[in-house]
């Protein structure tokens, strides 16, 4: 997408993988994560990625300065701390964000939710696209790596057949896609921005919501901004569980089986 300028392009193979923080040529602060064995496509996904979420101007997402095959340069944010305020804007700007509609579910590519590969076929059933894309996958990847019995997966499966009876009818809009808290950085000013967007789709907003409560979650103040601008009741977190079923499956797949007791605790609600 973007070559990487003369000085960085003969630095970045001298740097190990990891994070780095470098300067390019022209002065600007950048922040580098390189990997040599990447998936294939998985840079090139963050970068398409953050460049939708960035056009939404939302929330502050990082400029993407290069991507190759094996490495990412993103604009530097810095790190600091996020007061109230940062809160309530954050959570205004994510509703601003979601009142972005699409026709369809999916993305014009697909995407990287974690290393697990995410299939963004469109499709103008979500409840369909949220099942057979992002259910169904991870329950099979799981029960081939012996991490999920076939039992819990039929589980699954009754649950993917079954999503209207819980959910309601919702548009697809955009939504970063892994939304856990730490995807929420906290600039050096102290303004929250979106990383890490390689799972960035249209999809169900309630999704993001789902996952920012998951493993921590912003204080009251954020969802409370969100509410109001995004004109919607508290009751989302309701459905929260059915949503994070995916996430919970993906955590089991990528790092084994302290999630499986999670991923059953919703099956045994919902199955």
């Amino acid at each position: 997408m973007h070559a990487l300028n003369a000085r960085m392009h003969s630095e970045l193979p001298d740097l190990p993988d990891g994070t780095h923080h470098v300067r390019l040529s022209d002065g600007r602060a950048a922040f580098t994560k390189i990997r040599s064995r990447a998936p294939e496509g998985f840079f090139a996904a963050e970068a398409r990625g953050l460049a939708a979420l960035r056009s939404a101007a939302a929330l502050r997402v990082p400029k993407v300065f290069a991507v190759e095959e094996h490495c990412i340069a993103l604009e530097e944010l810095g790190n600091g701390r996020a007061g109230p305020s940062d809160w309530e804007q954050a959570g205004s700007a994510l509703a601003r964000l979601h009142a972005l509609r699409s026709p369809q579910f999916g993305f014009d590519a697909s995407g990287w939710c974690g290393d697990s590969a995410q299939d963004n076929t469109w499709d103008s059933d979500g409840f369909r696209f949220f099942a057979e894309y992002r259910l169904l996958p991870q329950a099979r990847s799981a029960v081939e790596a012996g991490r999920l019995d076939r039992a819990d997966a039929r589980r699954v499966e009754s649950v993917a057949t079954r999503l209207r009876e819980w959910l309601p009818q919702r548009p697809p809009v955009l939504v970063h896609g892994d939304l856990w808290l730490g995807n929420l950085h906290a600039c050096a000013d102290g303004e929250l921005a979106l990383i890490d967007g390689g799972a960035a789709h249209y999809g169900w907003a309630e999704g993001d919501l789902a996952m920012l409560t998951l493993f921590g979650e912003p204080p009251p103040v954020f969802f409370a901004a969100y509410e109001t601008h995004a004109g919607i009741r508290g009751d989302w977190r309701e459905r929260a569980a059915i949503l994070n079923l995916y996430h919970l499956l993906n955590h089991l797949n990528l790092f084994g089986g302290a999630y499986l007791g999670a991923v059953r605790g919703i099956l045994a609600r919902f199955a």
